[in-house]
C-alpha cells in the first residue's frame, strides 16, 4: 500500500515538474525523510539534454549557503536525494518549504534555476510543555468555571499540525477549545459539577492532543487537579489580549509591556503574582521575563526578525488565597524588521583567464546575491566597479552574470580587478562587495615593428669578417611566443641592374653573400671584408617574424654604405696620344701598383727649348687613384732636383713648366723625379721620372712634331745615344727641318695652343640629370646625390666615386683663374651598432 502511494506521489511530482519547466523554471517536489538515492526528477531530460550530454557537459549543482541534501547523478543526470531531508530543520514553520537550487551546464556555460519543494509528512507528534500539569481548584468553584490548559505544539505544518484535544472521561470536568488567535487553539478545562474535596481531594485526568496527519500522531499530558478550600474571587486582567510591537534592534532589558490585574478579595487572597506560560514558539521562554510582583515584561535576549517574527505567550495571575485563584491573558509580541543584515554576494562560477579577442557579451562569472532582511530592507541593487569593460546582467531573482561589455586589449590592460557591489534599500543602506581578479590571456594580434622603417648603416671597407655592422630591433608587445621575434634577411642584392645596390661589377650577387643577421638578437654581421672599389651601396630588407599562430611579420629596409679607406696608391697613366697597346700596358702596371705603398714608373721624355720663358708647360704627369674622396685627391711634388731648379710642378695639376728662362748653363738634359701623393691617412704615393732634353727652338719644335708620330720606346732608345751622336743626328734633322719649318712650325703652334688652353672639364654620366665635374690646378671632384657616378678626370679612364668632399687646399698660384663649382650640402645618417650619428653636412 505504501509503495503504491509513493508511486502515485512521484507521478504527480513529475507532472508538476513538467508544468514548471514549460513555465520557464524547473520545479520538483519531494517529501521529507525520503531515503537517500530517491529520484526527485529526471533533471537532464527536463532540461532537454540528450543521453550522455549531462555527464559530458558536467551538469552539477552550485552550492548555496546551506546544505541542499540533494545531488545530480553524473551518469543519468537525475536529481537524487543525497542525505536526510528534514523539512522542520530546513524551513521551520515556514510554508511552503522551497529550496532554490542553481544548476550549471558547461560548454557553453549556462545556469538553470531549480526550485525544490520539501513537502511535510506527519513525522512529529504533538508535544505538551510538560508531561504533568498540577491544578489547584477551589471547591467553591461554580459549575461552568474554566481553567486554561497549556496547548500542545506540533513541529509539522498544515493539516499535520492541526491539533484536536480530548479529555479522559470525568463526571466533574469537560474540555472546551478556544481560539486565542487565528492560529492557536487553547484547551480549557470546564467544571461541570461542583467539587467536593472531602469526597475526592484529587482528580487525575489525561489530556490527549491529536494532529490531523494520516496516520495521526498523539501526545498526552497528565492533569493532577487538587481541590482547595474556598477562595471565591479570582484576579481579573483589565484586557484579555495585549498586542506589542518592538523593533528587532531593541536592546536587552527593554520594557515590553506591563499587564494589570485586580482581585476584589482582601488580605492574602488579593495578593497576586504573575507568571508567563504557553510560549509559542517555545524559544520565547528565553526572550522575555516577567516581574512576578509588578507584571512588567522585559527582554532578556536579542530579537531577530529573520528567525522569529511573532511571539505568543500567556500571562497567569494568581492570588494568595486559600485556595489561590488565577486568571489569564494573552500577549502577542510582533518583531519589526530593521536593516541589520548587509547583502551577501557569492561567486558561483568564474571563467578566467579571458582571451583578449573574446566577443562582447561573453559570460565571465556567475554571481548570487541575497539579503536576509525583508521588504525594502531586503531589496538589493547590484552594480560592477569600474563600470567598464564589464557589466552585470540579471538572469533570475538574486542571480547575475558578469559579462563583457567592451573589447579587451591585453597590451593595454593585462589584468582587471573587478568589484561587484551590492546595496539594499534600507535606511541607512547597507553595502557589500566581492572582488574578482580577471586576467586577460594574450592572442597574436600585434606584428613586430621596427624602430625605423629605413636603417642607414655606414661601414668602412676592409673590415674583418664577422664584424658587427649594426643592431636592428623590432618590438612586439605580445607576450610569450606571440612576442618572441626572430630576424632574417628577406630581400636585396647587388648587380644585375637592380636598385638594391651599387657595384662596378656585373652579375647579380645576393645580400646574403656579404651580410647576415642573427635570428635572435637582430645583430647585422659582415660575412667577408667589404671592398669599396667592388661595392659602394648594398640595400636589402630584414624581416622580423613572431612565433604566434598565425605568425605576423614586419620589414625594415637597410641601406649599407661602404666607406672608402686609403688602400690604393696612385697609378700613373700613359702620356696622352700613346698607342692603345701602350695604354693597356700602363693600365696593367697601375693595377699592380695598387698593392704597395708606392710605385715608380718608367722614364718619361719631354723637350724644352733654350730661352723658353718662365711658365711654359713642357709636360704633364697624369695619374689616377682607385680610391674616392680625399683618398683619391692627388698632389704632385718635385722631389729631385731640390732647390731652385729650372722647372716646377703644378701642385694639383701635374703640369711641368719652366720656373725661369732656360739657358745653356742648365745643360742638355734635366732629370726630374716627381712624387704623386694622395691625401689619405696614411698617404700613399707613386713616383715618375721625367727626362727633359734642352734643345734649340727649332729642334724643340721638330722634336715635338716627331714625338706626335713616334712611340715612347723609340724616344727612349734615342735617349740612350751619347752627346756626340745626338749632335750628329741633330744636324741631319736640322736640314730636314729647314725644308719643312714653315708648315711644321705652324702645326706645332696649333698643337701647343690646343694642349695648353684646352678646357679641362668632364661630365658625370649615369642615370639622372647631368652633373658637371670641375677640374683645376687643385684636382677634380664632383657632387652627386645618386648612389654611383662615373667620374672622368681629363683624358684618363673613368672611375667610380661616391664621396663628397671639399678639400682644404692652399690658394691657387698667381694668375690662375678660380673655377666655379656648384655644390649642394649632403647629409649622411650613419647607424652602427645601434647608435645614430648626427647628420654631417659638407660644404
Amino acid at each position: 500500500m505504501g509503495e503504491r502511494c509513493c508511486a502515485a506521489v512521484l507521478r504527480v511530482l513529475v507532472l508538476q515538474a513538467a508544468w514548471a519547466l514549460a513555465g520557464g523554471q524547473v520545479r520538483y517536489s519531494v517529501p521529507e525523510e525520503a531515503k537517500a538515492g530517491t529520484v526527485v526528477g529526471r533533471l537532464a531530460q527536463d532540461l532537454g539534454l540528450e543521453a550522455g550530454e549531462a555527464e559530458a557537459r558536467r551538469l552539477r549543482l552550485v552550492a548555496q549557503g546551506r546544505r541542499a541534501s540533494v545531488e545530480v547523478s553524473g551518469a543519468s543526470g537525475a536529481l537524487l536525494v543525497s542525505s536526510r531531508l528534514d523539512r522542520e530543520e530546513l524551513c521551520g514553520k515556514s510554508a511552503p518549504c522551497a529550496l532554490r537550487l542553481e544548476v550549471l551546464l558547461e560548454r557553453p556555460l549556462r545556469v538553470f534555476h531549480v526550485q525544490l519543494e520539501v513537502t511535510d509528512i506527519n513525522d512529529n507528534a504533538p508535544v505538551f510543555p510538560a508531561a504533568r500539569k498540577n491544578l489547584s481548584i477551589a471547591e467553591s468553584s461554580l459549575p461552568g468555571s474554566r481553567f486554561p490548559l497549556e496547548s500542545a505544539s506540533d513541529a509539522d505544518i498544515g493539516a499535520n499540525a492541526q491539533l484536536t484535544y480530548a479529555l479522559s472521561p470525568s463526571e466533574h470536568f469537560s474540555l472546551d477549545l478556544q481560539k486565542s488567535n487565528e492560529r492557536t487553539l487553547v484547551p480549557e478545562l470546564v467544571l461541570t459539577k461542583p467539587l467536593d474535596r472531602e469526597t475526592m481531594p484529587v482528580h487525575r485526568l489525561v489530556l490527549t492532543a491529536t494532529d490531523g496527519g494520516r496516520p495521526s500522531l498523539t501526545g498526552t499530558m497528565e492533569l493532577v487537579i487538587l481541590v482547595l478550600d474556598a477562595n471565591d474571587n479570582a484576579p481579573q486582567f483589565n484586557q484579555s489580549v495585549y498586542k506589542v510591537q518592538l523593533p528587532e534592534s531593541a536592546s536587552v532589558g527593554t520594557l515590553v509591556t506591563r499587564v494589570n490585574a485586580t482581585d476584589p478579595d482582601l488580605g492574602s487572597n488579593s495578593e497576586m503574582t504573575f507568571s508567563a506560560t504557553s510560549f509559542i514558539p517555545p524559544s520565547g521562554r528565553d526572550i522575555i521575563s516577567i516581574n512576578p510582583n509588578t507584571g512588567e515584561i522585559h527582554l532578556t535576549a536579542a530579537l531577530d526578525f529573520e528567525e522569529v517574527s511573532v511571539f505568543d505567550f500567556r500571562i497567569e495571575v494568581r492570588d494568595q488565597g486559600t485556595p489561590p485563584l488565577s486568571s489569564h491573558c494573552s500577549v502577542e509580541l510582533e518583531v519589526l524588521d530593521v536593516n541589520d543584515n548587509a547583502p551577501e554576494v557569492w561567486v558561483t562560477s568564474l571563467s578566467v583567464p579571458v582571451p583578449e579577442d573574446a566577443s562582447v557579451g561573453t559570460v565571465v562569472a556567475l554571481l548570487s546575491v541575497s539579503d536576509r532582511d525583508s521588504g525594502e530592507n531586503g531589496r538589493v541593487r547590484c552594480w560592477v566597479w569600474p563600470a567598464s569593460p564589464f557589466g552585470l546582467e540579471a538572469t533570475f531573482a538574486g542571480s547575475y552574470s558578469l559579462v563583457l561589455r567592451e573589447a579587451l586589449d591585453r597590451e593595454r590592460v593585462s589584468e582587471y580587478e573587478v568589484e561587484v557591489r551590492a546595496e539594499d534599500g534600507g535606511a541607512p543602506a547597507l553595502r557589500a562587495s566581492r572582488g574578482l581578479r580577471v586576467p586577460v590571456s594574450d592572442v597574436n594580434d600585434n606584428a613586430p615593428a621596427f624602430a625605423q622603417a629605413v636603417y642607414t648603416v655606414l661601414a668602412r671597407e676592409n673590415n674583418a669578417a664577422g664584424a658587427e655592422l649594426a643592431r636592428l630591433w623590432a618590438r612586439d608587445p605580445d607576450e610569450a611566443g606571440n612576442g618572441r621575434v626572430s630576424y632574417s634577411l628577406w630581400d636585396g642584392g647587388v648587380g644585375g641592374g637592380g636598385a638594391a645596390g651599387s657595384s662596378p661589377g656585373g652579375g647579380w650577387r645576393p645580400a646574403s653573400r656579404y651580410v647576415s643577421v642573427d635570428a635572435e638578437s637582430g645583430r647585422l654581421w659582415a660575412l667577408q671584408p667589404l671592398d669599396y672599389e667592388e661595392l659602394q651601396v648594398l640595400q636589402f630588407e630584414v624581416r622580423a617574424v613572431d612565433a604566434g599562430e598565425p605568425p605576423l611579420s614586419g620589414n625594415a629596409t637597410v641601406q649599407l654604405f661602404v666607406l672608402d679607406e686609403n688602400d690604393n696608391a696612385p697609378a700613373l697613366l700613359p702620356p696622352a696620344g700613346s698607342a692603345p697597346e701602350a695604354g693597356a700596358v700602363a693600365a696593367a702596371e697601375a693595377a699592380l701598383a695598387l698593392a704597395g705603398e708606392g710605385s715608380e714608373s718608367g722614364t718619361l721624355w719631354a723637350w724644352a727649348a733654350w730661352g723658353a720663358p718662365a711658365g711654359q708647360v713642357v709636360a704633364k704627369i697624369r695619374a689616377v687613384d682607385a680610391d674616392s674622396g680625399y683618398n683619391a685627391w692627388l698632389r704632385y711634388e718635385l722631389w729631385e732636383p731640390r732647390g731652385k731648379g729650372p722647372f716646377r710642378v703644378g701642385l694639383y695639376s701635374g703640369e711641368v713648366s719652366t720656373a725661369r728662362a732656360l739657358d745653356e748653363a742648365d745643360g742638355p738634359r734635366q732629370r726630374l723625379l716627381i712624387v704623386v701623393r694622395d691625401h689619405g691617412e696614411p698617404a700613399r704615393s707613386a713616383t715618375a721620372t721625367l727626362s727633359v732634353s734642352l734643345l734649340e727652338a727649332a729642334e724643340a719644335a721638330l722634336a715635338a712634331g716627331s714625338s706626335s708620330s713616334s712611340s715612347l720606346s723609340r724616344s727612349a732608345a734615342a735617349a740612350e745615344l751619347g752627346p756626340g751622336a745626338a749632335s750628329a743626328a741633330t744636324n741631319v734633322w736640322l736640314v730636314v727641318a729647314i725644308c719643312a719649318v714653315s708648315s711644321l712650325f705652324l702645326l706645332a703652334v696649333v698643337l701647343y695652343g690646343a694642349s695648353r688652353w684646352a678646357p679641362r672639364a668632364a661630365v658625370l654620366s649615369g642615370p639622372g640629370p647631368t652633373t658637371l665635374v670641375c677640374a683645376s690646378e687643385v684636382g677634380s671632384w664632383s657632387y652627386s646625390q645618386r648612389h654611383s657616378r662615373s667620374l672622368c678626370v681629363t683624358d684618363g679612364a673613368a672611375k667610380s666615386d661616391l664621396m663628397v668632399f671639399s678639400p682644404n687646399f692652399p690658394p691657387p698660384p698667381p694668375g690662375s683663374a678660380p673655377k666655379d663649382t656648384q655644390q649642394e650640402p649632403s647629409t649622411l645618417l650613419d647607424t652602427v651598432s645601434g647608435n645614430t650619428f648626427s647628420p654631417v653636412s659638407f660644404p
